[in-house]
């Protein structure tokens, strides 16, 4: 069957449209009600709305279309549903605490959720788009499903596998009410500080490399126009990388924690042990915290043993521990953790 064309060749302006829709709606219920449980949930969701949209209007079921598709229902319905499972188990989201109450930060907030959507979503929008389905004539192998299909498949199993596996140990080492000093570094987190978003920016990069094969290839019969469509889909897994290591992701996950375990530090007599830290078991907790810091990578999983004696040069460029990751703010002006 023919894709259906909606609006424009590329899907473009329908993905940008619903996720529009539907996040000011998931807005309206949130600041009218101040409910926040469905913030993460609104987000994750509505990737799988455009990636069922998308295949069922581009009319194009072929092995890669259906693949990409999937994975991206896949990692949306399992990312949607534990974010919600985390939030009722809670009952709030604490991120949101200093700006629920304020409309115009609140809004900000679903603007920037409808940019992250539509954004990452545009390697599989394009590729299910008339732009590029057409142009094969309804021929499933033009081009062939081949090794840069296969290696986008591997990345992105291999990302969400790592995603989900990271989730779950979290959430079971938090269950297991562990003292208020204690440090995740267990599994996943035993080799990175962030596995969740090394994993995710995995995975979209994996879909990227996948929905980019009737681009790359000769045979295709694809119009340039469509062929850069297809390229510049690469802001998809460079937003990502963005977003995790420069915006909401990273910087707040380390300001926050570094601001725990200096206030622990800062209480008389706060020493706890923490199995399987590097140094001395009764290491104060701002200590411990520092410790940590240096033996384990902020995003790469790296062995500890491996990571501890690099050079605090490398840690800092090449592999990515930005010195802005150690600054926060405290009541006596902004203090910094430093590699030891």
């Amino acid at each position: 069957m023919a894709p259906v064309h909606v609006l424009d060749r590329y899907y473009l302006a329908i993905t940008l449209l619903v996720t529009v829709a539907y996040q000011l709606l998931g807005f309206a219920v949130a600041w009218s009600f101040q409910f926040d449980k469905i913030t993460d949930f609104t987000g994750g969701s509505n990737f799988f709305i455009l990636a069922l949209m998308t295949l069922l209007l581009g009319q194009t079921f072929c092995v890669r279309n259906i693949l990409a598709s999937v994975f991206i229902m896949v990692w949306a319905v399992r990312l949607a549903g534990f974010l919600l499972f985390r939030v009722l188990k809670r009952g709030s989201d604490t991120r949101f605490d200093s700006i629920r109450h304020n409309f115009w930060k609140f809004f900000g907030f679903w603007i920037g959720q409808i940019l992250w959507v539509w954004t990452v979503s545009l390697p599989l929008s394009i590729l299910n788009s008339p732009a590029v389905s057409e142009a094969n004539g309804g021929v499933c192998d033009r081009p062939t499903f081949g090794g840069r299909d296969i290696a986008g498949v591997v990345i992105f199993c291999l990302g969400w596998s790592l995603e989900s596996t990271a989730d779950l140990q979290k959430y079971l080492w938090k269950a297991s009410k562990p003292p208020r000093d204690a440090i995740m570094n267990a599994g996943l987190w035993k080799w990175s500080r962030h596995p969740p978003y090394f994993a995710e920016i995995l995975c979209w990069w994996g879909i990227w490399v996948l929905c980019l094969s009737p681009a790359a290839s000769s045979d295709s019969g694809l119009a340039s126009s469509a062929r850069a469509a297809q390229y510049a889909s690469i802001v998809s897994p460079l937003f990502t990388m963005l977003i995790l290591l420069f915006a909401s992701g990273i910087p707040a996950a380390e300001k926050s924690q570094a601001q725990k375990f200096h206030v622990l530090g800062s209480a008389e007599g706060g020493t706890t042990s923490t199995p399987g830290i590097t140094g001395d078991s009764r290491q104060k907790p701002w200590e411990k915290y520092r410790s940590y810091l240096s033996s384990t990578s902020v995003l790469f999983p790296i062995p500890p043993l491996l990571y501890r004696p690099l050079p605090p040069f490398v840690k800092s460029t090449v592999l990515l521990d930005f010195p802005m990751y150690r600054r926060f703010e405290t009541e006596d002006g902004e203090q910094q953790a430093n590699l030891v």
